[in-house]
């Protein structure tokens, strides 16, 4: 600011000077006037600079180094700096904000006060088959044509969520989306989009659950009170007294299996899974499988011609007790579908790749391919009146697929209607290794209740 005074006045004065040189007194007040007039118009010069390189943006250095055109310059570079660093800063966080949006496993769409795209996250595009690019600006209406949808984005009531069908859906894989609508600023929409495919499939198991659970519970509960009714109102002779009695206990044992298996698979479900370092000997194992097996077979009054080969000098890492569920229910099955007559085979052998397989092969009915895929369903039958006959619960495979899953192992079925059935566990490597003689007096697992 001082050299700006002194640099004016020294125009000044030497515009008067000259000025009275040339033509005295007169001349020195013209020369004071020019002087004073040079000195402004160099300055709005250094002005027009400094506006000519704000207008290009002030990127570069000032045009000016000195003077209060060149401070002036120079804080508004700074002042330009600084706001070019919060712009980035902002951009930065809004490209990070975006970035997480898209990353969320849920459809995100912005829209504005008319129901247009302004954005949209690549899960919103797949799952309602949007195009981020093409169709911003668009109606979501015009887009998203579900009757649902629809209604709900017409009614003005955004307190809950409507479902709609996902765009990939079809009779074989369906696709179910819930759709929210949350208004924010001005007039503005925020449209949320959930893959609620999964929770409803699970709701419908839940109550397909409870109502197979209720339907096997009621038959037998149904025939106990029709029995204990007869016996309490109708002298009966002895022989039918014990028959009555006889089937009573058949359904009070079904029953009991019924709660055990659904216990079985809670405990499952809820527990840690079993651990690598708990080795039981195959051989103990399948001698337990056998004697089950032909309890069984005794039971039921049935003869079947019944062979077991294991390998004896093997052993499987894994809960016992599971394990021998998991391998008494597939040969409990064979023996209750199997006919009278028929031959079941029992087999426990090494892999060329170093897994185990114990499969149990039967000459029963048979199972169609159709069926095959579902077998391992909480109540699932192929021939509800032909499982109920054989006493079955329909949870058997259920709780082999769920011991199977905790161990690593697989569940293979090969059946051929009308020529019998294969069902074979594949058990990992790292679960099998060769009987250690140390071992020789392990306990056998516990005995368990077949299904």
């Amino acid at each position: 600011m001082a050299w700006r005074i002194t640099s004016f006045f020294v125009c000044q004065f030497a515009g008067a000077l000259l000025g009275w040189w040339l033509a005295g007194t007169r001349g020195a007040f013209a020369g004071l006037v020019g002087g004073t007039s040079g000195w402004f118009v160099v300055d709005l010069l250094r002005g027009v600079r400094v506006l000519r390189w704000l207008r290009q943006g002030g990127r570069d250095d000032p045009p000016l180094p000195a003077g209060l055109w060149g401070e002036v310059a120079e804080r508004m570079r700074r002042a330009l700096r600084g706001r070019e660093h919060l712009a980035a800063d902002a951009e930065g966080r809004l490209q990070e904000f975006l970035a997480a949006i898209q990353a969320s496993p849920n459809g995100v769409v912005l829209l504005d006060r008319e129901g247009r795209i302004e954005w949209c996250n690549q899960t919103a595009a797949q799952q309602l088959g949007i195009d981020p690019e093409r169709d911003l600006q668009q109606l979501i209406g015009n887009l998203l044509r579900d009757p649902a949808f629809a209604a709900y984005n017409a009614g003005g009531d955004f307190s809950g969520e409507a479902i709609i069908q996902g765009r990939d859906s079809s009779p074989n894989r369906p696709l179910r989306l819930s759709v929210h609508l949350h208004p924010y600023g001005e007039d503005r929409k925020l449209l949320l989009v959930r893959d609620v495919t999964a929770l409803e499939q699970a709701e419908a198991m839940r109550r397909d659950f409870v109502a197979n659970v209720s339907h096997e519970i009621r038959t037998p509960l149904t025939v106990l009170a029709g029995f204990i009714e007869t016996l309490q109102s109708l002298p009966l002779p002895e022989a039918d007294r014990v028959r009555y009695l006889d089937l009573m206990a058949q359904q009070g044992h079904r029953m009991q299996a019924l709660v055990n298996d659904l216990l079985t698979l809670s405990r499952l479900e809820g527990s840690p899974l079993p651990r690598l370092g708990e080795w039981t000997p195959v051989a103990a194992l399948m001698a337990q499988c056998e004697q089950e097996g032909r309890a069984l077979t005794a039971v039921l009054g049935k003869s079947h011609d019944m062979q077991f080969v294991s390998v004896p000098d093997r052993e499987v890492a894994g809960s016992p007790s599971e394990l021998l569920s998991a391998m008494s229910n597939l040969v409990s099955n064979a023996v209750r579908y199997t006919p009278a007559g028929g031959s079941i085979g029992v087999q426990w052998r090494d892999l060329p790749d170093g897994r185990a397989e114990f499969s149990v092969t039967d000459t029963g009915p048979g199972i169609a391919a159709e069926h095959i895929p579902r077998l391992t369903e909480r109540f699932y039958r192929v021939d509800r009146s032909r499982s109920r006959d054989t006493g079955g619960t329909g949870l058997g495979l259920a709780i082999v697929k769920h011991v199977l899953q905790r161990h690593g192992a697989e569940l293979r079925v090969d059946s051929t209607p009308g020529s019998g059935s294969t069902f074979a566990i594949v058990v990992p490597a790292s679960r099998v290794r060769p009987f250690t003689p140390s071992d020789a007096g392990a306990p056998a697992p516990p005995a368990t209740t077949v299904s």
